[in-house]
């Protein structure tokens, strides 16, 4: 355990950089759970990040799951009018006014940072708005927007800054919008949206376009999106695209983007075989992953080890950094970048630092969810993985089927379920369901059968 505050002459026993939800969690029961001085500094809100843009509540409440999500429920409407006509309600098709829509995004995230800043101040944190830059293993200094500069002594520092969306690096790439702009888009073009990437986010914002009234493109240079996932899962996400009217361009690489005009582009990209194509279309959204967010805050000069290629923090099991007084957590380590692993990620390190006791976060069996339409959800071992991973044999079962929903809506999507259990053990050792929010098996309808495979 370390000292307190006031003790080998410093003013804090932790000072955070980045207010995010990690950041926020370690800070917050660092000072209500064990009674540290604490400070945390963060950049001043914004919905689009910049190196002078932040705000309390970090990338998932500001510009990434919350307002996506919220999203989400608006696109999904439009299925609901439709689906609705098959169940004897007349055909209605109201207009979507997207400019309200993000407008009342906006009030609802901007409550939500204000509720991220009551959390720290209840907690007893001390908040500070600037940008924070590590000088040595001890001291952080602070540069607010007004050109003052203040400087924090502290017997610890934790950087939890998060991550970036990044673009590819092809000619006109000034011209594509991130998941940021994305986010705060309140008027789509008259013609296509390109959607460049084939994780999470470009799945997600594809469906929430689409839903929304606007053409899209979905460009990815794998055969098929979501890479991480089980292949089967991946077969099922990509044909409920194209299903949904999603135009699904795979293995295909964008070499360049021109601009045309106001609000018109041309996208050039190479298919599979080298075939050089162009797309035009009224907007470019790169969701071509992100970054860790370590650029100018000291860390190099501090002696905090960055990887290489990433350049995210490097840190032992118990989140430690190459400098035993500086600690990270969260997107910026680059270990699993969710939410709330996050959250479990600053819960362990204020045990390590302050409870007398090492805890390393437990990464074993997340759970985690993409929004498309339909929404896919994933825990434990893929079927690669288990037969990597697992002595003995494994039982698959698999049930792919239209849901008794869609029997009288008219929508083609398909359910995909997917259950893995270790023979040896009886255990479930991986669940993939991809459907509806009522994805069961009692909604298969009569006469549907479950595979199953044994390896």
């Amino acid at each position: 355990m370390s000292d307190h505050a006031g003790e080998d002459g410093f003013e804090y026993d932790l000072v955070t950089i980045g207010a995010g939800s990690g950041g926020v969690r370690a800070s917050r029961l660092a000072a209500s759970k064990y009674g540290r001085k604490v400070a945390v500094i963060e950049l001043p809100f914004g919905f689009v990040s910049d190196d002078s843009t932040g705000g309390a509540g970090g990338t998932c409440v500001i510009r990434g799951c919350v307002p996506k999500k919220l999203l989400v429920y608006a696109s999904e409407f439009a299925d609901g009018f439709r689906a609705a006509q098959g169940f004897g309600w007349g055909a209605a098709s109201p207009p979507v006014d997207i400019k309200q829509l993000i407008a009342r995004k906006g009030k609802e995230i901007q409550r939500l940072n204000g509720v991220y800043t009551s959390i720290l101040k209840n907690a007893g944190v001390e908040q500070i708005e600037g940008r924070g830059v590590v000088l040595d293993p001890h001291t952080v200094e602070v540069r607010a927007a007004d050109g003052s500069v203040r400087r924090l002594r502290t017997a610890n520092i934790l950087v939890a800054t998060g991550g970036r969306a990044v673009k590819i690096p092809v000619e006109g790439k000034e011209h594509a919008i991130t998941s940021d702009e994305a986010l705060v888009l309140d008027e789509y073009p008259d013609t296509s949206i390109a959607v460049i990437g084939g994780g999470y986010i470009a799945v997600e914002f594809a469906g929430i376009f689409k839903g929304l009234g606007a053409d899209v493109h979905l460009m990815y240079r794998a055969p098929l999106p979501l890479r991480a996932f089980d292949d089967e899962c991946r077969s099922a996400v990509a044909e409920n695209l194209e299903l949904r009217g999603i135009h699904v361009h795979s293995e295909c690489n964008p070499t360049s983007i021109e601009k045309e005009g106001e609000g018109r582009y041309v996208l050039h990209y190479r298919d599979g075989s080298g075939q050089e194509h162009t797309l035009r279309c009224g907007k470019v959204m790169m969701a071509t992953g992100r970054r860790a967010n370590t650029r100018g805050i000291g860390l190099e000069d501090a002696g905090v080890e960055l990887a290489p290629k990433s350049q995210a923090i490097v840190v032992d099991e118990f989140s430690r950094t190459s400098v035993p007084s500086i600690w990270a957590i969260g997107d910026v380590t680059d270990r699993v970048a969710l939410t709330p692993v996050a959250l479990m990620e600053g819960r362990a390190l204020v045990e390590t630092l302050f409870g007398g006791r090492d805890v390393a976060p437990d990464y074993a069996n997340i759970a985690s969810a993409v929004f498309a339409q339909p929404p896919l959800a994933t825990v434990g071992l893929s079927e690669k993985e288990a037969q990597e991973k697992l002595s003995g044999e494994v039982d698959v079962y698999v049930s792919k089927f239209r849901p008794m929903k869609n029997t009288l809506s008219g929508a083609e999507e398909k359910t995909f379920m997917k259950m893995l259990v270790h023979v040896e053990s009886d255990k479930v050792c991986g669940r993939v369901p991809h459907g509806g929010t009522r994805c069961r098996r009692d909604h298969a309808g009569p006469g549907h059968r479950t595979q199953v495979r044994r390896h």
